[in-house]
C-alpha cells in the first residue's frame, strides 16, 4: 500500500514526519551530481515559511534549520538521495488535548480516521500544514537546479479575500507577499478586522515560472499543467487551481482565446499573447508558465462551531492554541517550491524525450 508521500518520477521527493513530531524532513532522489549545494542555500525558503514572524502568522516559535543529512560532499551533490532533517522544537501538543475526540471542521480529522481507524490528534499530525515545511527545502533544492538552466519560479499573493492588487510593483516588500502597498494596507485591515471576530480569511496565490523551454511535459495523463494542478491541489490549504486565463476562457471565444504564433528574423517561434497560460496539449510551449491557486480560509478559528465526537455525539468546539489568521502568506512559498518541483521533473523527464537528447556531443 502507498501512502502517496512520494511526488515525481526522476527528480521524486518523500516526506516524512508529522507536525509534533520529533522532526520532518524529505528525501529526494534523482537530484544529479556536481550541483553546488549547501544549508545555507535552503534557509531563504525555509525563513519564508516559518512561522512567527508577523501578525499575520502563527507564534509557534520554530527555527525551521535544514540539516542537510546525506547526498551531499565537500559542497556537491553525489546523485545519490539527498536527506534534509527539520526538527520540531515548540510542540504544544496541550493545546490539542481538549480536542482529541472531535472532529474538527475543515480539517481532515474525521476523513483521516475513516481512513487508517486512527489519527494524531496534535495539529493534525501528517495531515497538518506543516508538513509543507519538507516541501519547501526538496524545492529549495530544486530552484538551485533550475537556476543552472535559467529557470526561475516566482509566486506573490494577489488577493486577499475581497481585496485584490491592482498593480505589481517588484519593489514592495511586505509580510503578505502583496505586491501592491495598497491593496496590502487594505488587505491587512481587513484581515484584523476578522481576526478580531475570532475568524479568518483566505485568497489567491499566482505564479509565474520563467525560462521554462518548449518540450516539457507529456501530452496525455502527465501534462505538465496536470502535473502543476497535482502538486498545487496536494497542498492542504489549496481548494482551486487554474492556468492562463482559467475560469475566464469559459466565457471566452476560439478568437479571442488562441494564442497566434510569430516568429523572428532567426526563425525562433513564439506566441503573440499567453491565454494559455504556457503550455498548449498538456506541453510547455516556451512562454512563461502562469498560474493561479485558491487558498481556502484557516480552519482554526476561534468562534464556536458545531461538529461531533468520534461516536457521532453532537459537541460545541471552540479551539484554542496558536494559528494563522490567514494561510495565504506563508503558503506563496510552498506554491513557488512545489513549481520548483514540478519543472525541475519534468525538465530531467525531458532528457529520455529524444535521441538526440541523449546522444553523446562530442566537440
Amino acid at each position: 500500500m502507498a501512502a502517496g508521500s512520494a511526488f515525481g518520477r526522476s527528480f521524486k521527493v518523500t516526506t516524512f514526519g508529522e507536525s509534533h513530531g520529533v522532526a520532518l524532513g524529505c528525501i529526494i532522489d534523482g537530484c544529479p551530481a556536481g550541483l553546488a549545494l549547501s544549508e545555507e542555500d535552503l534557509v531563504p525558503f525555509m525563513l519564508r515559511r516559518r512561522p512567527g514572524q508577523s501578525e499575520f502568522t502563527t507564534a509557534r516559535n520554530e527555527s525551521d534549520m535544514p540539516e542537510i543529512l546525506s547526498g551531499v560532499f565537500e559542497g556537491v551533490t553525489t546523485g545519490t538521495p539527498i536527506a534534509i532533517l527539520i526538527r520540531n522544537k515548540d510542540q504544544r501538543s496541550k493545546d490539542y488535548s481538549d480536542i482529541a475526540g472531535l472532529y474538527r471542521p475543515g480539517h481532515a480529522d474525521y476523513t483521516f480516521d475513516k481512513k487508517y481507524g486512527i489519527r494524531d490528534y496534535r495539529g493534525g499530525g501528517r495531515s497538518s500544514g506543516r508538513e509543507t515545511a519538507a516541501r519547501v527545502a526538496a524545492g529549495a533544492v530544486a530552484a538551485k537546479l533550475l537556476a543552472a538552466s535559467g529557470i526561475k519560479a516566482a509566486a506573490f499573493t494577489r488577493s486577499i479575500g475581497p481585496v485584490s492588487i491592482e498593480r505589481f510593483d517588484p519593489l514592495e516588500k511586505n509580510s503578505l507577499y502583496m505586491p501592491d502597498h495598497d491593496a496590502y494596507e487594505k488587505a491587512s485591515e481587513y484581515i484584523a478586522e476578522l481576526r478580531s471576530g475570532g475568524n479568518s480569511a483566505g485568497g489567491v496565490i499566482e505564479c509565474v515560472i520563467e525560462g521554462v523551454p518548449a518540450g516539457l511535459g507529456d501530452p496525455v495523463f502527465d501534462k505538465l499543467d496536470a502535473l502543476l494542478a497535482h502538486a498545487m491541489l496536494s497542498i492542504g490549504a489549496v481548494k482551486g487551481f487554474e492556468i492562463g486565463d482559467g475560469f475566464a476562457t469559459a466565457c471566452s471565444t476560439g478568437l479571442d482565446n488562441n494564442d497566434p504564433f510569430t516568429s523572428d528574423e532567426d526563425g525562433r517561434i513564439a506566441k503573440l499573447s499567453n491565454h494559455a497560460g504556457g503550455t498548449l496539449g498538456g506541453i510547455s510551449d516556451g512562454s512563461d508558465i502562469v498560474f493561479r491557486c485558491a487558498i481556502k480560509p484557516t480552519p482554526s478559528i476561534s468562534l464556536p462551531q458545531q461538529t461531533v465526537d468520534s461516536t457521532g455525539s453532537k459537541r460545541e468546539l471552540t479551539i484554542k492554541g496558536r494559528h494563522d489568521p490567514v494561510i495565504v502568506p506563508r503558503a506563496v512559498v510552498v506554491v513557488e517550491a512545489m513549481a520548483d518541483i514540478v519543472i525541475a521533473d519534468a525538465l530531467l523527464c525531458h532528457l529520455g524525450d529524444r535521441t538526440d537528447l541523449i546522444q553523446s556531443k562530442k566537440d
